[in-house]
């Protein structure tokens, strides 16, 4: 630094020179022994808080920054781990730090912020030596979203790695930039972004009092401030402020949809000139990190004139791995590498190597091999790089819910949807639970007042869950939920822990809520009914999907039992229009014919009569079949083996689902006598057109859906097994989206159980390649596999055990 006397530091009306701050960093400095390996900091952000941290760095020590909210257990267990000599506290910490000092097996030397004197600036000072980069200069613990802490050591090269992008290859920070002190200083992304950074190139810092609004705009506009650093949030928070007030002005309300049209900075800045001053009329950069951006919300920040530059990173990076350069913003990416970093995608994880990749977990060596491998650190984030060398963010590996059924679910997609949906929400976290998909939601309680927490309940279930569902994928439904009034907890970055969502359900559901019961018989029956089936509580207002999660087989299984015990013949939309226990019970009530329990029987159930004519086989039929083995061996390089294994019918064929086409590959796959007997189904939407409907007719295909009337197709399939006949079921119910093995349901299994029909296992491997779900046309000369297993009989299986047993037969082939 040339010019010493130049402001480093802005604390409300207390300037710092950057001789000043030096003369503080020696004061503190000489506070303890310069032989100290580490010193830690507990305070909030303050100016102290900075002469403490270089001070550190001026005695070779290691800093050890600790979160000023931190509960003594977790302070204590910080100062276990890595044990600093040296600990740095403020009167506003200094209770929680006396307690953590008494669960310790040591004893620090304890330095109060509050009790320093602020030291009288000298003539010339010193500036700080150059470190040796290879040392530790850091150490942050973080527990992330998954509570289990780690102390994360960074070097003085992984630092400079980061200046160095983003300041002497790419400037963004330089000695005219004023950057706002915001975030709180123990995380990485605010201590490098916020200080480090703007310090160690010339630059000016000014500190924000505090989060209020007040707070941060009177920093912004007395300081001229050029680059503020945030989280997705307090950006979504800035757009929800400047948007309320834009959309109470008519004029206000055109001019922002113009400017979203045009999508010109230099426009956008003229028209919302107001809106600029406002925030000090200087700033170039707003810098997001911590977490995905909202896309909604970096297109109204550059329709109001801002530039958002996203990045990615985590504290093992330290922090950043890639970073949107100036005048290359692209919408809903967080930037091209860091200079001098690799990143790459493998198995979908987005991997990074490079000068600022950290040096291990601080005394977790197995931890630090989970995640750093041969030079690479593994982010757990899932993403996608574009031919230019954008990084796109899809999802969290850690994150994604893993359904029992295979599928994969984003759950801050199905959050974001929540939220998004109603007015009435506030915030939803979603979690998996007992196999179910479940959401913890935060009402706007303003929006519910006077009312009873059954009330809020009864209108968040109706008004925003049962809406949400309505227009969901069935795997994405969400089956249960817990209202709380607080704020869901999080991160000091405001991560979403989900780890903690199901303990706070517990302590927050409705358990502790009595609701009267009510009295009538009708009620009592299908209460005991839903016992016995569900082993869980039931209350009059729990809703079938979801309080109960029934599937499609559960309503099947619930359509029968209501048939034989009250004569009431329940549709799907029955339901779901009734949706509840109670109303259920009371529709029954209201319809019935009979009171006569009777228990569920499958056997009975598939012996019913259905009008079902099987289609007649052309003489086309055998030579079309040919046909298309020969087309399909050449486009495809289709292979079969295991075909000798399939007995005479009536038979059960259960392959996996991997694309359009895979019918017609097993199909093909088939001897001429076994494939004339073999029918197959197809929805009713696909067979409209006269000629397909023509054709379907006279080559064995079945109309039916097995998804919206599943009783009625078990009937329908019972009876071409009866006939003789082979059928063709996909046990996953439809084609995989991602060519995982998705999980099998039991309706194969109830057929070759009551009928005594064996189940031919079938494999395919390689369809999903050839055609993967989306995909228009399929990738020629593509290699396929498809087994034939030898049949599984059902004599000694129950209906779950069959179906685990063909699924693992299949399951060994394709994995």
């Amino acid at each position: 630094m040339t010019n010493k006397n130049k402001t480093a530091l802005v604390w409300k009306d207390t300037i710092y020179s950057y001789n000043h701050l030096l003369t503080n960093v020696n004061a503190y400095a000489k506070q303890y022994a310069d032989d100290v390996s580490k010193a830690a900091i507990f305070s909030e952000n303050r100016p102290e808080w900075v002469f403490a941290f270089y001070s550190i760095w001026k005695n070779n020590s290691i800093a050890v920054p600790i979160d000023y909210l931190s509960t003594s257990d977790e302070v204590a267990y910080i100062l276990n781990d890595c044990r600093p000599e040296v600990v740095f506290y403020s009167n506003g910490t200094k209770n929680v730090i006396e307690s953590a000092i008494k669960k310790i097996s040591y004893t620090p030397k304890a330095i109060c912020l509050d009790e320093q004197q602020i030291a009288d600036e000298k003539e010339e000072v010193e500036s700080l030596t150059e470190p040796d980069r290879s040392k530790t200069a850091v150490i942050i613990y973080t527990s992330g979203t998954t509570g289990s802490p780690k102390g994360v050591m960074l070097s003085y090269q992984n630092i400079h790695a980061n200046i160095k992008g983003v300041s002497e290859e790419v400037n963004i920070y330089n000695e005219n930039e004023r950057t706002m002190v915001l975030l709180p200083l123990h995380h990485i992304f605010p201590l490098l972004g916020t200080m480090v950074a703007p310090l160690n190139t010339g630059g000016t810092i000014a500190f924000s009092p505090s989060l209020a609004s007040d707070d941060i705009m009177a920093t912004l506009q007395n300081n001229k401030i050029t680059i503020i650093i945030g989280v997705p949030r307090f950006y979504d928070q800035i757009v929800k402020g400047i948007k309320d007030k834009i959309n109470k002005k008519g004029i206000a309300k055109l001019l922002f949809k113009v400017c979203a049209k045009v999508d010109s900075k230099k426009l956008s800045h003229k028209i919302f000139a107001e809106v600029q001053n406002k925030f000090g009329g200087h700033v170039k950069y707003l810098v997001c990190g911590g977490a995905k951006l909202n896309e909604e919300t970096a297109k109204d920040l550059r329709t109001l004139g801002f530039e958002v530059l996203e990045g990615f990173g985590m504290t093992e990076a330290a922090p950043m791995i890639t970073f949107t350069r100036p005048g290359r913003v692209k919408i809903g990416s967080p930037g091209e590498a860091l200079p001098g970093v690799e990143i790459k995608i493998a198995d979908g994880e987005v991997i990074a190597r490079g000068e600022n990749i950290m040096q291990g977990y601080y005394n977790k060596p197995e931890e630090t091999n989970e995640v750093l491998k041969d030079g690479w650190l593994h982010t757990g984030d899932l993403g996608e790089i574009d031919d230019e060398g954008f990084l796109r963010i899809t999802g969290r590996a850690k994150e994604l819910i893993v359904l029992p059924s295979g599928k994969n679910i984003t759950p801050d997609e199905v959050e974001k949807k929540i939220a998004e949906s109603s007015e009435l929400v506030n915030e939803v976290g979603v979690y998996l639970e007992d196999e179910q998909l479940k959401a913890i939601v935060v009402p706007q309680i303003q929006k519910f007042a006077g009312k009873t927490i059954e009330e809020i309940e009864d209108v968040i279930k109706w008004d925003v869950i049962d809406k949400y569902n309505k227009n969901a994928s069935p795997y994405k439904r969400v089956l249960s939920f817990a209202i709380v009034t607080e704020e869901l907890p999080r991160t000091r970055l405001l991560k979403l822990k989900r780890f903690m969502l199901s303990s706070l359900a517990m302590k927050k559901g409705k358990g502790n809520i009595q609701i009267a019961e009510p009295e009538f018989n009708e009620y009592k029956i299908l209460k005991q009914y839903f016992l016995d089936e569900k082993k869980r509580e039931i209350i009059p207002n729990d809703h079938l999907e979801m309080d109960l999660g029934l599937d499609s087989l559960d309503k099947i299984t619930l359509q029968v039992f209501v048939q034989h015990t009250f004569g009431v013949n329940l549709k799907e939309d029955d339901l779901a229009q009734t949706g509840t226990v109670e109303k259920l019970a009371d529709f029954i009530r209201q319809r019935k014919t009979k009171e006569h329990i009777e228990a569920i029987n499958w056997s009975e159930i598939l012996q019913e009569t259905t009008n079902l004519k099987l289609p007649e086989s052309w003489f086309t039929y055998n030579i079309l079949k040919n046909f298309a083995r020969v087309i399909l061996r050449i486009y495809f390089r289709l292979k079969a083996e295991g075909v000798e294994n399939i007995p005479g019918g009536p038979i059960i064929l259960a392959p996996n689902h991997q694309s359009f086409f895979d019918g017609l590959f097993v199909a093909t796959s088939l001897k001429n006598k076994i494939f004339k007997s073999t029918y197959f189904y197809a929805k009713e939407k696909h067979v409209r057109k006269g000629w397909v409907k023509f054709i379907a007719k006279r080559h064995n295909v079945i109309v039916m859906d097995i998804n919206k009337d599943l009783k009625s197709s078990l009937q329908k399939m019972a009876e071409v097994l009866r006939k003789g006949r082979n059928i063709i079921i996909f046990p996953e119910g439809t084609r995989t989206r991602d060519g995982k093995l998705g999980d099998f349901k039991k309706t194969f299994a109830i057929l070759s159980r009551e009928l005594n029909v064996p189940v031919v296992p079938v494999a395919i491997k390689g369809a999903f390649e050839a055609l993967p779900r989306g995909s228009r046309f399929p990738r020629p000369f593509k290699k396929i596999n498809i087994k034939f297993y030898q049949p599984v009989y059902p004599k000694d299986h129950s209906y779950d055990s069959l179906k685990d047993f063909v699924y693992e037969k299949v399951a060994k082939f394709v994995h």
